[in-house]
């Protein structure tokens, strides 16, 4: 099993809710680590630029303007197989269709403001990962 280094992002909805903290002791439980993050409101301009992969889909405008609505925690996640962990902890992306007691299922409000982003591949997450973070910003 190889280390390696996973984006998250904690939505507006679940730091709306003020469940960061909880959010965060389910990542730490599942043996991931948290490596660097930050609270930030993403622009519109980020937002467009971070999901532009969805832009001619019919849910572009409404992700873009959900991610913009408050603030958000974007961080960088490390441990074995950390993007299938996270994955897995996060549950499916529809919280109706998501595990007893992964994040979605727990505290989603529904498939848009479903609580947390996560990288699903190792290209992605190097994307992703550098989009928010310089190097630096890392502390492994």
């Amino acid at each position: 099993m190889a280390t390696e280094r996973t984006f998250s992002i904690l939505k507006p909805d679940a730091t709306r809710r003020n469940l960061t903290g909880a959010i965060n002791a389910k990542i730490e439980a599942a043996g991931l680590r948290i490596v660097a993050q930050k609270r930030i409101h993403m622009t519109t301009q980020q937002a467009e630029t971070f999901y532009g992969v969805h832009r001619e889909r019919g849910f572009f405008r409404d992700l873009v303007t959900f991610m913009t609505s408050g603030p958000v925690v974007v961080q960088v996640l490390e441990g074995e197989n950390a993007i299938a962990k996270y994955r897995e902890v996060m549950g499916a992306t529809n919280p109706a269709n998501a595990a007893p007691g992964t994040i979605r299922k727990e505290f989603a409000e529904s498939i848009e403001a479903n609580s947390a982003h996560g990288s699903d591949s190792a290209e992605n997450a190097a994307i992703e990962i550098a989009y928010f973070f310089a190097g630096c910003e890392i502390v492994g």
